[in-house]
């Protein structure tokens, strides 16, 4: 099991370029079995929640080909086994990405309940009871989710009791082939969402308001190949502005979608980090002092990405004050605090509420990563720590960051990978 040890107390300088969205690639891939000509995705990260979505297609049936560099042409002209199985999919949130897709193409699905980090409840009940107002039967048991709809899915009225991104992309997926139409109510207006619409309308579906809380979609009787990049990876951007201000640094992050970060902008802005727009595609970070501690809450977009909350969390632990940091959207994702502590954060929680007290100096030590975005946090908190940090169980890591040692190395960081 890989490990990074990391010295700290390197500023970063230099240039990093942003893989594409590792949360959009995945509803992506899955929206390829909604059509038996083949679709070419560009910027696929090279991640392992995407060699688990490839594995998954090509149990189905799916034929995967390699392009070019983090291109992937997928052929789901056949169809042998619409099933999504425990063992493939264990590892990975994004299992019920394929629900959807797979009952509206072959009338038919089982898929294995999600796995993956341990933040906090991801009912997929939400994707069954929206499924069902499409006309699906569906049956749960035995850690599946059985879906079948025969004659097809009829178009219908969803609304979502609370903001559900993979609910609202299964929903769309499955909506593109329904017979009529489809409004999805309180859908989520996530960058990914309007990502996922741009390539189903490239395959020939017919959708409107992708990216705003009311979707229509119109259904057609079959959708057609196509080409496609995927968006830049804003959580990955957010990760390294935030590792530029908190190493004293400078980054200028290129590939990227500024207004995708908006809210962690402002936040750091706040907090004293220089953050200035070079282009449409291009920021420069840095921050040459202590930052002051400003409270954050976590929110559906255009708020503060609930996936940014434990790496701005690493950087109010060296911040100047005390500072509120409220989780809305999972109730459990506060792992990352007792190790945090172990490197000399000083954090106390109370429900979704962590208060943190900014310190003059982390210190290294070993750590284990938890879940995904809590293995950012302490990476963050090692580069700046005094000594040298060990962090353990780094294939959360791995589930969503391309190559993110190489990276940081590339602008100086002292980081390796060690096994």
């Amino acid at each position: 099991m890989d490990s990074f040890r990391i010295a700290g107390g390197v500023p970063l300088h230099g240039e990093v370029r942003i893989s594409g969205a590792k949360n959009s690639a995945l509803p992506a891939l899955a929206a390829c079995l909604l059509t038996d000509e083949s679709v070419i995705l560009h910027r696929i990260p090279s991640v392992r929640d995407i060699a688990t979505m490839q594995s998954l297609l090509e149990y189905t049936g799916a034929a995967i080909s390699t392009c070019s560099d983090n291109a992937l042409r997928v052929d789901a002209s056949r169809l042998d086994r619409p099933e999504a199985p425990y063992d493939v999919v264990k590892t990975m949130r994004a299992s019920s990405l394929v629900l959807g897709p797979l009952v509206a193409r072959t009338g038919r699905a089982r898929v294995s309940m999600p796995g993956g980090c341990a933040i906090g409840a991801r009912p997929i009940n939400l994707h069954v009871a929206a499924l069902e107002q499409l006309g699906a039967t569906i049956e749960q048991s035995h850690g599946y989710v059985e879906a079948i709809a025969p004659h097809g899915l009829q178009g219908g009225h969803v609304h979502f009791d609370r903001i559900t991104v993979t609910g609202t992309e299964d929903v769309l997926m499955a909506a593109v082939l329904a017979k009529g139409e489809t409004v999805i109510r309180n859908a989520a207006r996530e960058p990914e969402v309007k990502d996922l619409a741009d390539l189903l309308v490239k395959m020939g579906a017919k959708i409107e308001g992708a990216g705003t809380s009311i979707i229509r979609i119109q259904g057609v009787e079959r959708l057609h190949g196509a080409r496609h990049a995927i968006i830049p990876d804003r959580i990955e951007t957010g990760t390294f502005a935030l590792a530029a201000a908190m190493t004293h640094g400078e980054l200028t992050i290129a590939d990227c979608f500024p207004e995708h970060i908006a809210a962690l902008v402002f936040k750091m802005e706040q907090a004293g980090a220089d953050i200035e727009q070079l282009d449409s595609h291009t920021l420069r970070v840095r921050c040459a002092r202590r930052p002051k501690s400003i409270d954050m809450a976590t929110e559906e977009y255009p708020g503060f990405a609930t996936d940014l909350q434990a790496q701005y969390m690493a950087w109010m632990s060296t911040a100047q004050g005390i500072s509120f940091i409220t989780e809305t959207i999972f109730e459990n994702r506060f792992m990352h605090v007792l190790e945090l502590a172990r490197l000399g954060a000083n954090i106390r929680t109370e429900g979704r509420q962590a208060i943190v007290a900014g310190e003059n100096e982390l210190t290294g030590a070993q750590v284990i990563a938890s879940d995904l975005r809590a293995s950012a946090s302490l990476v963050l908190a090692a580069l700046v720590a005094r000594g040298e940090t060990i962090i353990d169980r780094v294939y959360h890591m791995d589930r969503g960051y391309e190559r993110i040692e190489e990276k940081l190395a590339g602008v100086g960081a002292k980081i390796e990978r060690i096994q």
